[in-house]
């Protein structure tokens, strides 16, 4: 047995003939109890006689100390939570593959990215950034796009947002935002959103917020979908070339289906009736094979043109214009496997900055220095162990030999007597790697001065250049949007000092914004007025994003007697548009229509409600209660129409549409006289909001 095939045999799960091996390697943790045959036994192996009663002094008797079985299986469960993620608890994650588009050979030598073609296993986890474990999906947040590759050279962790930058231009602020986000510590209310006194006091504080800020209030706070949401990782990399030159990387990733946005009211409604709706989303979409798809987009700045820009490229705070430095785009992610269970894989899985790949480095960021150490060491405390990298979710699929020795949760069983370096009794193995045959080295970049905690220049402290930058890039629609959700925010702050001196602030970005929210918040107009920013940046537009109909979800509102005929023609139609439809009723079961056709129904009125599709097909019917029937299809009609959205009408359906002069049914579509009801229907589908409705 040659060595690599003793490695094997322990398993280290290393196998260099396949090139990706992440599944079958997960595969040999993979467990079953249950099946014909099965017999229940202890952790410790043998088989259990009776796991229903505790163990008494008597049939009416007191527990018996020596109840063993009782004591481990309680004792066992009560340690099967651990400690949540200070930030982003809330998450959901699953597996799938980036493909390269082509080499990138010229500026970096990471593994993954040499050749065309090249594929590599991932891991990507979704999360939100305040709430924990148990809030709900919809809150307006940032919200993490971690992507674990499982790459030949090792593990490469990236770190996403769904905004470009971050709230804080240096990690000694970690703290304290994050204690200003989370609830009130007094009475820990409220949960999962900033809608309270402390974090707009943190931002009137902490001005290098505004950008940021500008965001989160925006549609992009409130993604429709994780299927429908950008990411950036808001640090900046640098990319190392074989030749060891350097290039600055800001990474982007960049959704197939566009970018797309709830409602404020859509978001606070669906997170009460249905707080899991981005992860039965995502669990749906990769159950149907409508598998979700990112492409991978990189911004290249030279290393001798750092300070070509009026922003500084190790500024988190200040985005990276796309019409001055293109995204290019090298690669697509492909999420395309559920995890067999949870807590195994999701909630252990461990993500950081500072997992990288040779041809991947540190910038002197401020914020990524501070991310370089705080989340290993979150997740050691978390996790409970050192051993992090055992755990099968983030084991790399590669050979790895090291001297770490111990700690808790320990698997893998080290055979070697000699565990230190340097050594002679081993051949002081293992070995080194230069950084020529593949070893990481850190790009030596020239450094100087003294030691000081001043910032890395004057750029940092312009606080709203960017930010008007953002406000002038937007739609009228999506303007009015931003207001209102400012309103929404602010109004929930109680104290008046603090709704002014927002007020006075946010007019830095632009005084009839902030007039707008004065009138609205009970407080005075601003004095000060907006920075003499003009540029606007097309990309930051959501108007400017594809629309499909392709996975968008509507509710078929039916009953007995439809038309068989032109319900079953538009539905298949739908079907080819690749849209999802839920057939929604009175009661489980069937509905038939006038000439025999029946139609399953999966949902009914009183499980599932309005604000959770993107559109309805309102085909009405006869049901057993009439009055109730229609009460039910009116109120997904008003919410729909309400929140712009398109609606499908069968000519069974139309009486629920009378004539009005007081609404002008932008974006309803009739079937009656209307040969190609189906494909006018998907795309007003595809539309998805009709801004302009009355």
């Amino acid at each position: 047995m040659d060595e690599n095939e003793n490695k094997s045999s322990r398993g280290h799960g290393y196998n260099k003939d396949h090139e990706d091996n992440k599944e079958e390697q997960l595969e040999q943790y993979y467990e079953k109890n249950t099946g014909p045959g099965e017999k229940m036994t202890d952790d410790a192996g043998y088989k259990v006689s009776n796991d229903r009663w505790s163990l008494r002094a008597g049939r009416r008797g007191p527990l018996l100390f020596q109840d063993f079985h009782f004591y481990r299986k309680q004792s066992r469960f009560s340690r099967e939570r651990i400690p949540e993620k200070v930030v982003h608890a809330r998450g959901f994650g699953v597996y799938g593959e980036f493909e390269t588009y082509k080499s990138m050979r010229h500026v970096t030598r990471a593994h993954f990215l040499q050749e065309a073609g090249r594929k590599t296993p991932v891991f990507t986890r979704f999360s939100n950034f305040i709430g924990n474990k148990g809030s709900k999906d919809t809150a307006v947040d940032i919200r993490g796009f971690a992507t674990k590759f499982y790459t030949q050279d090792g593990n490469y962790d990236n770190l996403a947002l769904q905004f470009p930058v971050f709230i804080l231009a240096d990690a000694m602020k970690f703290m304290d935002v994050t204690h200003a986000a989370k609830p009130n510590p007094k009475t820990h209310v409220p949960q999962a959103t900033v809608a309270h006194d402390n974090f707009w006091d943190y931002v009137i504080s902490n001005p290098e917020s505004a950008h940021m800020v500008m965001w989160l209030m925006s549609m992009r706070g409130r993604p429709r979908s994780w299927r429908m949401m950008a990411g950036w990782p808001i640090n900046t990399f640098r990319f190392i070339n074989e030749q060891g030159q350097s290039t600055f990387v800001r990474f982007k990733w960049v959704p197939k289906l566009g970018v797309h946005s709830l409602l404020l009211d859509e978001a606070n409604i669906i997170g009460g009736v249905d707080p899991d709706f981005h992860r039965r989303d995502i669990i749906e979409a990769i159950e149907c094979g409508a598998y979700p798809e990112y492409e991978l987009g990189v911004q290249l700045i030279d290393e001798e043109d750092e300070y070509k820009y009026d922003f500084d490229v190790l500024d988190d705070t200040k985005l990276w214009p796309e019409e001055v430095i293109p995204v290019e785009i090298i690669g697509k992610l492909t999420l395309n496997r559920l995890v067999e269970n949870f807590f195994a894989e999701e909630e252990q899985s461990s993500f950081d900055p500072a997992t990288l790949v040779p041809g991947i480095d540190f910038t002197s960021d401020p914020v990524l220095q501070g991310r370089a150490f705080a989340y290993r060491d979150t997740d050691y405390h978390r996790l409970g162990t050192g051993n992090i990298n055992e755990i099968p979710v983030n084991k790399p699929i590669t050979e790895t030999n090291i001297n770490n020795r111990d700690g808790f949760s320990k698997y893998r069983i080290d055979v070697d007597s000699v565990h230190y370096h340097n050594n002679t009794l081993a051949g002081n193995t293992p070995a080194e790697t230069p950084p020529e045959e593949g070893g990481y080295a850190h790009y030596p970049e020239e450094v100087d001065g003294h030691i000081t905690r001043e910032r890395p220049s004057e750029s940092f402290y312009d606080y709203f250049s960017q930010a008007r930058l953002f406000w002038n890039s937007l739609s009228t629609v999506e303007k009015q949007d931003l207001i209102d959700t400012f309103n929404y925010h602010l109004g929930y702050v109680k104290s008046k000092l603090t709704r002014q001196q927002n007020v006075e602030f946010w007019a830095n970005v632009d005084r009839e914004m902030a007039c707008i929210i004065a009138d609205n918040i009970g407080v005075e107009r601003p004095k000060g007025s907006n920075v003499p920013m003009s540029k606007s940046s097309p990309a930051i537009s959501q108007a400017n994003t594809p629309h499909y109909a392709a996975t968008q979800k509507v509710g078929v509102l039916i009953d007995n007697g439809f038309n068989g005929e032109e319900v079953r023609r538009t539905l298949d139609t739908l079907q080819q548009y690749g849209v999802f439809m839920d057939i929604i009723s009175e009661k489980l079961g069937t509905v038939t229509g006038s000439d025999g056709t029946t139609i399953e129904v999966n949902e009914t009125f009183k499980t599932t409600y309005p604000v959770l599709y993107d559109s309805i097909y309102v085909v009405g019917g006869r049901a057993d209660n009439e009055a109730k029937f229609r009460q039910d299809i009116m109120e997904f009609i008003n919410m729909t129409y309400k929140h712009y959205k398109p609606i499908g009408v069968a000519t069974t359906g139309q009486s629920f549409f009378p004539k009005s002069n007081q609404n002008n049914l932008a974006g309803v579509v009739f079937a009656a006289n209307n040969p190609d009801f189906g494909k006018d229907f998907a795309s007003a589908i595809a539309q998805q909001r009709f801004w302009y409705r009355t």
